[in-house]
């Protein structure tokens, strides 16, 4: 979500404010910075530690003193990248503004072949972080920094999505074991993959040479560890729709949510903790966010429609993809699904799928004003209580 120009508050005043940018890695973070009085900017190599930083920026505020600019405001912009927002949230306890700027937003040289140095690289994010503090429209975007509490509520899903591509890799590496052997017919999540392990034979009836078995075994305890973790994790997640009453407002969307025919837990968990917690100024805001905005390219006398932007969220963007198909099974006398059918009446499977982007856009929006006003989706069926 981009934050507006016209919402930076208070008027910068130049002579009392160092405004910086830093270029961020795990050997050394390089900051430039522009200082109140000095028309060239300064930078500085230091260590990757937060309270390193915090040091260099009482010494500049010393040194602006000295020339007669006592420093009343501090503004710091990085890019949102590995580091997360720890640092961002540790500086902003100290007193000094940090704005997070989205990567993809930022101006680059066309080039074919352009010089890049950390040195470059900070010297272009600070001329990008004065233009847009100067109110410059679409100069670059800003991200929210989001709180400890909720980095932390993500973590629960995320978690598991990565299990679940553990145990499909898993589930793969032994059906590619047995597909070499001949052997067809193996259930590996199934409760008694063990006995059945144990009763495979090759097609001319001899069982499963040593080597493979030992592997398939090794494989099996592999499984059970992460279908065992991936039982866990849903615990935690289930556990908010288990309780008398929500602890706070993500916990009461994700209620919310759930009440809906189609939406289960793990939809209703991703849509907040990945989208709804954060406040969006309108609909294209959610619908940027999620990365499923169209992307028109019309330019002299060519014009063509590039797809949807893929520039947001991925986690939420697939989620609402698959979101938008149970969405027609589930909901078929709703709104949204009529309008699908009435697009799609006579097209073929690849308009289809074109068209359920487009769905998932719309079904997105409208589960967002669903959870913020409690506007239900036209003709939506709530869940039997």
């Amino acid at each position: 979500m981009t934050q507006p120009a016209s919402s930076i508050t208070p008027v910068l005043d130049y002579d009392a404010t160092i405004i910086g940018a830093l270029e961020l890695s795990g050997k050394s973070w390089v900051l430039a910075v522009q200082l109140p009085g000095v028309k060239r900017h300064s930078k500085h190599v230091l260590e990757p530690r937060g309270e390193d930083l915090v040091a260099l920026i009482e010494r500049l505020k010393s040194r602006s003193l000295a020339a007669g600019h006592k420093i009343e405001r501090v503004i710091l912009t990085h890019e949102a990248g590995w580091d997360g927002f720890w640092l961002a949230r540790f500086l902003e306890q100290r007193g000094i503004e940090v704005h997070v700027m989205q990567p993809s937003s930022v101006p680059i040289d066309r080039r074919a072949r352009r010089a890049k140095t950390d040195a470059i690289d900070v010297e272009m994010l600070l001329r990008t972080l004065l233009a847009w503090l100067r109110g410059e429209p679409r100069v670059c975007s800003m991200v929210p920094i989001p709180s400890e509490a909720d980095e932390e509520a993500r973590r629960a899903h995320r978690e598991r999505e990565d299990l679940i591509c553990e145990r499909r890799s898993i589930v793969n590496k032994m059906g590619g074991i047995l597909a070499t052997l001949g052997v067809k017919g193996f259930k590996a999540l199934r409760r008694d993959r063990r006995e059945q392990l144990s009763l495979l034979r090759q097609p001319g009836g001899d069982p499963i040479p040593q080597l493979a078995r030992g592997r398939l075994e090794r494989l099996l305890d592999r499984l059970e560890l992460v279908l065992q973790q991936i039982e866990k994790v849903e615990k935690v997640r289930d556990a908010v729709l288990a309780k008398l009453a929500p602890a706070n407002e993500a916990e009461r969307m994700i209620r919310a949510l759930a009440k809906l025919r189609s939406i289960g837990a793990d939809f209703a968990t991703i849509l907040v903790r990945e989208a709804f917690v954060r406040d969006f100024r309108s609909r294209r805001a959610v619908a940027g966010y999620a990365g499923l905005g169209g992307t028109p390219f019309s330019s002299g006398g060519s014009e063509r429609e590039q797809g949807i932007g893929k520039d947001g969220n991925r986690r939420l963007r697939a989620a609402m993809v698959e979101l938008a198909w149970l969405w027609l099974r589930w909901q078929p006398d709703s709104g949204l699904s009529a309008w699908f059918r009435r697009r799609t009446e006579q097209a073929g499977s690849r308009t289809k799928k074109i068209m359920i982007v487009a769905l998932a856009r719309k079904l997105l929006v409208a589960l967002w004003r669903y959870v913020k006003d409690g506007v239900i989706p036209e003709g939506a069926e709530m869940k039997a209580a």
